[in-house]
């Protein structure tokens, strides 16, 4: 078990293009398993490579009961027109929350730990989060789509109000 250590919001790595990967050996299937470590230690709902540090397009999401999903070189072969915004915050940026508009559902693919080309359609939150990763390996941040970030008092008010 390796938890690794976040690095900050300000981290040059976080406003960078992330390359795809490449090799697919035991090395990459060590990082899913320190990023699996790392998710449970900040309890994350989604956690990328470049968020511990390491240029590579890899993330996981924890979809509950579904298990754990994992992206990488993950790609949008499409996304629905229907958009909803929801409240986002990130474990690269601890405290700070926003408002962001997302599609309600996209198709994308990726590849498994083995280089495996997969297809999958994703909805509401999960597909918020794939999405959200993928804005990572773009070297976006959410805050640069959110319409609105939220103060200490609107995030109250917006957790009274749920």
């Amino acid at each position: 078990m390796t938890i690794k250590q976040l690095v900050s919001g300000k981290n040059p790595i976080l406003q960078k293009k992330i390359p795809d990967v490449s090799l697919f050996d035991e090395s990459l299937a060590q990082l899913l398993l320190d990023l699996e470590d790392t998710l449970y230690e900040v309890e994350a709902s989604a956690i990328c490579a470049p968020q511990i540090g390491i240029s590579q397009k890899i993330a996981i999401i924890d979809m509950e009961a579904d298990g754990l999903l994992q992206l990488i070189n993950p790609r949008i072969i499409s996304e629905s027109d229907k958009t909803v915004t929801d409240l986002e915050g990130s474990v690269s940026l601890p405290g700070v929350f926003g408002e962001v508009k997302r599609s309600e559902m996209i198709v994308i693919k990726s590849n498994d730990k083995n280089g495996n080309e997969v297809e999958m359609t994703a909805y509401d939150d999960i597909a918020r989060m794939i999405l959200h990763m993928i804005d990572h390996f773009e070297g976006k941040l959410f805050t640069a789509r959110a319409n609105k970030i939220l103060n200490e008092v609107e995030m109250e008010a917006y957790f009274d109000y749920e």
